[in-house]
């Protein structure tokens, strides 16, 4: 897993408006780049209500909030509009960007073990150096975690 005090590794991913988002062009901001399993699930639902919830105080503090997950851009769309969600839903369907950061993975769901993604955000300063790592994230109270950084 990517850690603290390290360069944030860049990345282009498509985004769920049609265009690409590169980390390196959001630098002079800092980004709340959070990886998520899918999109319209109660955990994940929880996670991006409460970052929507919050985005004028994110926006405040100078910050983009990011949302990666392995879903396609017809999905992403679905759940952007459904919850009114205000920022970028990339889609890493290769997981890929996922796997440089570290957020995938194994992991035991009900019992079952299986490869996916590791709910995990990371905080990342208008130089592109990661200042905060939330791994394992539980979705509850979330996005006040991230705040306390900011």
């Amino acid at each position: 897993m990517v850690q603290e005090g390290e360069m944030a590794p860049d990345f282009t991913l498509p985004s769920d408006d049609g265009q690409e988002v590169t980390l390196s062009e959001l630098h002079g901001k800092k980004v709340v780049l959070y990886f998520y399993p899918k999109d319209d699930t109660p955990g994940c639902t929880k996670e991006a209500c409460s970052f929507r919830d919050d985005h004028s105080i994110f926006i405040m503090k100078g910050a983009a909030v990011v949302g990666v997950s392995p879903d396609s851009l017809e999905s992403h769309q679905q759940f952007r509009a459904k919850f009114g969600l205000p920022f970028y839903l990339l889609s890493d369907p290769d997981h890929r960007v996922a796997e440089l950061y570290g957020a995938w993975g194994e992991k035991t769901t009900s019992g079952k073990t299986t490869m996916g993604i590791i709910r995990s955000t990371f905080v990342i300063d208008e130089k592109g150096v990661v200042i905060k790592v939330f791994p394992n994230v539980k979705p509850e109270g979330h996005a006040q975690e991230v705040l306390d950084v900011l």
